[in-house]
């Protein structure tokens, strides 16, 4: 069995656009996270720009251009790759005008008067994965190369690469080997006119690579083979090269995709790669450190792949949690960072620098009141308004920590109720108005809080600094909902 193809995080997604980033650990490995922005309550572009420059990062990779966020990377220090949605390309494909617009306000503008230093442009996120069912096909290549010679027009198209983040599904193997990797049958050509562009301008191949989910989405996965300690008992033998964890053979799939197509030199970036800490059986703290620490590890020594040994540029993925992500590829999405929401450091990492003491938490963090909302001591779990509150919390707030193998599996069902109600409670601002399910919930000044299952308190953002107490939905998925109740339920 081929474990090592199609092992893009977004693989299992219907739609699923990544609002990440990346932040660079070392300069000198060469490793970056993403950092992301699908939040209730982010924190001040100050603050994680802050946080980058404390943890020794001097690259970031955005998924769009918000011009607050740019600015605040401003004179950091800090290079920048600069994001297009998938919803732009149409647009920048179609017209010219629109390119030129779009690199004369989020590229040239931030170059000449705030200081940022965007050394690539991505241009849309992924737009070949398979289940988009071909919809950004067509628009990908123009939107690339309009894009590209509005730079040429501004006079940066030495400054500024252009690039396109492609999941790994985007090439395959004609058997169990990495050597015979070649681009999908259904993209083939329009794949090798998108290097041969990316080629002749000098610009890299992109690529998320997710061995975390060749686990998920394949139960006989071999666990040591997604990790870097090499502990597989059955490495692929492949011309002599041999490899021992799924990382190897998937990147050096794509070397040998684009060997065997005539750009064996092209460089690659590996855009997005991480594990997850919550929200599935095996997205946990021990194996995202295992995961993090191995890849960071290996590339600060230079070792590369069987086909390209030597230096590689990676981001991890992520930065900080984000509690508003869509979740159709799985409850993990929102537990992909180093960091949680708030910027604590829920691991450490050796980011291999003799200066290197592990991460540094974000500074000057301010949060909500020490409260929470819980089920009430008089309620009853016998009480029909359970399910009814306990689907709704979860449907407008983040109960992702809830179900089989996650952070809050063995909490008792007064536990997984209370830890809903608060959810909901802590992303509406704590209003008085959030802790209000009927006869079931009341709010506590004692911590609810059991071992790994934490119960959150949010973090002021400028709304709430601001006295605004405005309501958030984060609209979940029904299989979610019901889910949770399920979980919740069967345990009663």
């Amino acid at each position: 069995m081929r474990y090592y193809m199609g092992s893009s995080k977004q693989m299992v997604s219907s739609g699923l656009l990544a609002g990440l980033l990346l932040i660079v650990i070392d300069c000198v490995s060469g490793v970056g996270v993403n950092w992301g922005t699908q939040a209730t309550h982010p924190l001040p572009h100050s603050t994680v720009v802050r946080l980058l420059k404390d943890n020794g990062v001097d690259k970031v990779k955005l998924f769009d251009a918000d011009s607050q966020t740019l600015k605040a990377l401003g004179n950091s220090g800090i290079q920048v790759m600069a994001g297009i949605p998938n919803e732009m390309l149409s647009t920048l494909a179609t017209s010219v005008q629109a390119a030129e617009n779009w690199v004369a306000k989020n590229v040239s503008a931030h170059l000449s008067s705030n200081g940022v230093d965007i050394r690539y442009v991505a241009v849309g996120n992924e737009p070949f994965l398979s289940t988009y069912n071909g919809t950004f096909i067509s628009t990908t290549l123009p939107a690339l190369q309009n894009i590209q010679a509005a730079l040429i027009k501004a006079g940066l198209s030495t400054r500024v690469k252009v690039t396109v983040p492609l999941n790994a599904d985007v090439y395959q193997s004609s058997s169990s080997f990495p050597s015979t990797g070649d681009f999908r049958s259904d993209i083939h050509d329009r794949m090798l006119e998108i290097v041969k562009f990316l080629s002749d301008n000098g610009a890299p191949f992109t690529v998320n690579i997710y061995p975390f989910i060749s686990l998920y989405s394949d139960p006989n996965f071999p666990i040591d083979f997604a990790f870097f300690d090499d502990n597989y008992s059955s490495p692929i033998t492949d011309n002599g090269r041999i490899y021992t964890n799924v990382f190897d053979a998937n990147y050096d799939t794509l070397v040998s995709a684009l060997q065997n197509n005539g750009y064996g030199n092209m460089t690659i970036i590996v855009g997005e790669i991480g594990w997850p800490t919550d929200g599935d059986i095996n997205a946990n703290f021990k194996y995202a450190q295992r995961f993090n620490q191995g890849f960071m590890s290996r590339i600060n020594a230079g070792k590369g792949t069987p086909i390209r040994p030597g230096p590689m540029d990676a981001y991890l993925f992520s930065l900080i949690d984000e509690d508003a992500k869509s979740i159709q590829p799985g409850n993990f999405e929102r537990h992909w960072g180093i960091f949680y929401f708030d910027g604590r450091p829920k691991y450490q990492l050796n980011r291999g620098t003799s200066d290197s003491n592990g991460l540094v938490a974000a500074k000057d963090v301010h949060y909500l009141a020490q409260k929470w909302c819980v089920m009430a001591p008089s309620a009853s779990l016998d009480d029909p308004q359970v399910a009814l509150s306990v689907s709704y919390a979860c449907a407008n707030a983040d109960c992702t920590s809830l179900g089989y193998g996650t952070s809050c599996s063995n909490s008792d069902a007064i536990g997984n109720i209370s830890y809903a109600f608060n959810s909901y409670y802590q992303i509406h601002n704590q209003l008085d108005s959030a802790c209000r399910f009927p006869n079931l919930s009341t709010i506590t000044t004692k911590d609810p809080s059991v071992g790994d299952c934490q119960f959150r308190i949010m973090i002021q953002t400028l709304a709430t600094s601001a006295g605004v107490n405005r309501l958030v939905s984060i609209k979940k998925p029904v299989d979610l909902v019901v889910f949770v109740f399920t979980f919740l339920f069967t345990i009663l």
